[in-house]
């Protein structure tokens, strides 16, 4: 793996992981709230991926080992810039993954600049939309539970909120080294900026219905971070959309169901590719 740095809207530095040969059809993969692009550390070390593909695993503003402003993270444009910056560096139109939150960051690319530099889109148990009533923002009752306690800057209050959220991640529980890995990540990501990415209300129905890329939506049906009903919105609007569920899986596809994940992501990213080569 490759790690490197580039400048994202407003110059803000953008900490980045790369695997594969770096001349290979590009991926972009884009984690979720107070997460970081360790996230991806299955699917960034199997050859089924790394062989054929140039993964590019960021991490979000203000999280990871990104640049840490003091504003921005309520404002569509900003994160569309990050996106934007990404595939510019990739050099040539990428397949976007959005997990969680990565989903409206896709659909602000999207709003901002259109699908001319994206091959396909894929979405991980996203939200497409934030704000109340928004059904492609619905969330699950581990993160209803989770909020608004897991923004606090009071550690006696968020902590047991964000251990609540980890623990209510995935179907099963997680492994102790991934659950402590995921709690920490998320206590190391500011208090300001898990508050601020909630703050903004954002309906993304126009974008998802005009798109004209591949679409996959990929969700666990036991979900309780991010409801399936978001998911479900999703490939409703995504004209064309492919949909893949998953029994028995919380909000990890790609962990808790890694061979399946990986083995779809590299044939819908195959088909993507090779669509536009």
């Amino acid at each position: 793996m490759r790690l490197s740095e580039l400048s994202g809207a407003g110059g803000t530095s953008l900490a980045v992981t790369e695997a594969g040969p770096p001349d290979a059809p590009p991926v972009v993969l884009l984690h979720g709230w107070a997460q970081s692009a360790k996230c991806w550390a299955a699917q960034l070390t199997d050859e089924r991926l790394t062989s054929q593909f140039r993964l590019i695993a960021a991490d979000l503003r203000g999280h990871g080992g990104s640049a840490i402003p003091a504003e921005g993270y309520d404002r569509s444009a900003t994160w569309a810039g990050d996106v934007a910056a990404l595939l510019a560096y990739a050099g040539r139109p990428a397949v976007l993954v959005g997990w969680s939150y990565g989903g409206l960051v896709i659909a602000d690319y999207l709003r901002e600049h259109g699908s001319e530099a994206v091959a396909g889109i894929a979405l991980v148990g996203a939200i497409t939309e934030l704000g109340r009533g928004r059904e492609g923002g619905r969330t699950g009752a581990v993160m209803r539970a989770a909020l608004p306690a897991a923004v606090s800057d009071d550690p006696a209050v968020a902590v047991p909120a964000l251990r609540g959220f980890v623990e209510g991640i995935a179907a099963q529980p997680l492994p102790g080294e991934l659950a402590q890995r995921a709690l920490g990540t998320a206590l190391s990501t500011p208090p300001a900026v898990r508050l601020g990415l909630f703050r903004r209300d954002i309906g993304s129905a126009d974008v998802l219905a005009g798109l004209t890329v591949p679409a996959l939506v990929i969700h666990g049906l036991d979900d309780q971070i991010v409801d399936p009903a978001a998911g479900r919105y999703a490939a409703d609007l995504i004209p064309g959309a492919a949909t893949s569920w998953y029994p028995e899986c919380g909000h990890l596809p790609f962990v808790e169901h890694a061979e399946r994940f990986t083995t779809e992501l590299a044939e819908f990213v195959g088909r993507c590719q090779g669509a536009v080569s």
